[in-house]
């Protein structure tokens, strides 16, 4: 069985309603409209979401560890994986061969 919605339905305002809408909101020194310049300056809301995008992309990999050496850097605490990262990054930096 289907159930009806119990919202109310959106009702637009007249063209005498919008104009009074928009005098009272001009009147209010607190809300004064957009200039052009100030509208094409804004970014959409979609764009602002999540996190920014960093410049140093990280790739996704699926790698299997001793369970010794996640115990351990799970037991340091929150960041572990970074702090992973990093002794990765320490060793490929002593151990890359100058060509």
């Amino acid at each position: 069985m289907s159930k009806v919605s119990k919202r109310p339905a959106v009702r637009m305002p007249t063209a005498a309603e919008n104009k009074a809408i928009t005098a009272a909101a001009k009147s209010d020194p607190d809300a004064q409209p957009l200039t052009p310049a100030q509208l094409m300056a804004m970014a959409p809301l979609k764009s602002l979401r999540g996190r920014p995008k960093s410049e140093n992309k990280k790739l996704l990999v699926s790698v299997r560890y001793s369970p010794e050496v996640v115990a351990y850097f799970k037991s340091t605490g929150e960041g572990w994986q970074s702090r992973m990262d990093g002794v990765l990054r320490q060793y490929v930096s002593r151990h890359t061969r100058s060509a």
